[in-house]
């Protein structure tokens, strides 16, 4: 990052990006895990141990089953996979010495965090003085909702609930239900992921960084298309809110029972209807209430009623043989260990391999990459705490002695 030209010291860069993030939970590890696939060095900076507390820095480290001691808990793994970790206290001055100089001597493009705003300015890690100092850092925060609101703390399910989502999702006599997944950490990571790439776009034609500042409330919300401007449109809410496995607007598609579990069947068209309806096993609902979407729309329940009646008297392979022979989207519901036999998974699946030698198989990438095909889908175990502290400081030229005194004088664990 340094250099009289910084345009040209970062034309000539090598791909391989260095990452510095203040990172915990999910939101945060899964965007700097998407910079792991691209190949980037990703250390992540934890507190230095609380009085009382026997835990120490990430939470998320002591959640699930233990894998890789007392520190790397199942929950940790994925997300923090092919990292490195620091243990340091940004609460003392000292501290904040110690990340300036790792920000300049490991020449870091990206420092990431997504710790409650309010506190930013008294680690150091707000916006304005890193940037100061380091005019060509990328600087990316993810919170609640965002920097404007820094007392507002949050996690997905609360942010599901705030934003919608939860009045969105169950059954439609039942009560709100949180999303399966945690798709708003998982979105506002991604988001990161894109809002980073742009920036280190635009750093090569102006030299310099950008502010990222990622609400998790606002992109929740900014993925509600399909249901916001329609009450704009005269859709009342009812219209719009749970409806079980139905898809609101395209009819039929939904859940239906087999002789031997379910299937979810897709009609997303009346040219599709009418391959489904001309089939000889649904040809029984070939009948005019049904031969537009709007139409079905107004005998939903009779349709779904008749359907489930045709495709519980058969097998779920049966009816996956009859809905492809009619080109008909449809999908088995698959137990959660079945994903792991996915053809697509199994070609596709990352892997880790923990301290006792067993191998951990991780999700895919969201999109393959030449690093992770270089290396043969493998990741190294994620960090134990603190694991690379003392080396990394040395990389960043601080003198053994220098180190012991940070210890000693509890600024690093």
């Amino acid at each position: 990052m340094q250099g009289a030209d910084p345009i040209l010291s970062h034309a000539d860069a090598p791909a391989r990006r260095t990452v510095l993030a203040v990172e915990q939970a999910l939101a945060m590890p899964y965007a700097t895990q998407r910079f792991v696939h691209l190949g980037w060095r990703v250390i992540r900076v934890e507190p230095t141990p609380i009085p009382g507390r026997t835990s120490r820095g990430d939470p998320n480290r002591y959640i699930g089953r233990p894998v890789g001691g007392e520190d790397r808990h199942s929950y940790y793994v994925s997300p923090n996979a092919g990292k490195e970790a620091i243990a340091l206290n940004l609460k003392e001055s000292a501290g904040r010495d110690v990340l300036h100089r790792l920000l300049r001597e490991l020449q870091v493009d990206v420092f990431c965090t997504n710790t409650l705003p309010a506190h930013h300015e008294a680690l150091g890690i707000d916006a304005p003085t890193l940037t100061r100092d380091h005019p060509e850092l990328i600087w990316a925060g993810v919170s609640a909702m965002g920097t404007a609101r820094p007392e507002v703390p949050g996690y997905d399910p609360m942010i599901q609930a705030l934003c919608g989502y939860m009045d969105l999702t169950g059954d439609p006599d039942g009560p709100p239900m949180q999303c399966g997944p945690p798709l708003i950490d998982l979105k506002a990571g991604d988001e990161v992921f894109a809002q980073v790439a742009l920036a280190l776009l635009d750093r090569r034609e102006t030299g310099r960084g950008r502010v990222i500042d990622v609400s998790m409330a606002q992109v929740a919300v900014s993925w509600l298309h399909t249901f916001l401007p329609m009450l704009d449109m005269g859709s009342p809410p009812d219209e719009i809110r749970r409806s079980g496995n139905e898809h609101r607007q395209f009819i039929p598609v939904n859940a239906y029972p087999t002789a031997d579990g379910f299937v979810y069947v897709a009609i997303g068209s009346d040219a599709q209807w009418r391959r489904f309806a001309s089939h000889p096993t649904f040809a029984a609902l070939d009948q005019e209430r049904f031969h537009t979407n709007e139409s079905r729309r107004s005998h939903k329940d009779d349709l779904h009623r008749g359907i489930a009646e045709i495709t519980a008297r058969h097998s779920s392979e049966d009816v996956a043989a009859t809905l492809r022979d009619a080109r008909i989207p449809h999908a088995p519901i698959s137990p959660i260990e079945a994903v792991w036999d996915l053809d697509f998974v199994r070609e596709s699946a990352l892997r880790t391999v923990a301290p006792d030698g067993s191998v951990v198989r991780l999700p895919p990438p969201a999109v393959p990459t030449d690093f992770l095909a270089a290396h043969d889908g493998e990741l190294p175990f994620p960090p134990g705490y603190g694991e690379q502290t003392d080396a990394i400081l040395a990389e960043a030229g601080i003198a053994p002695e220098d180190v012991s005194r940070l210890r000693d004088d509890g600024v690093i664990a």
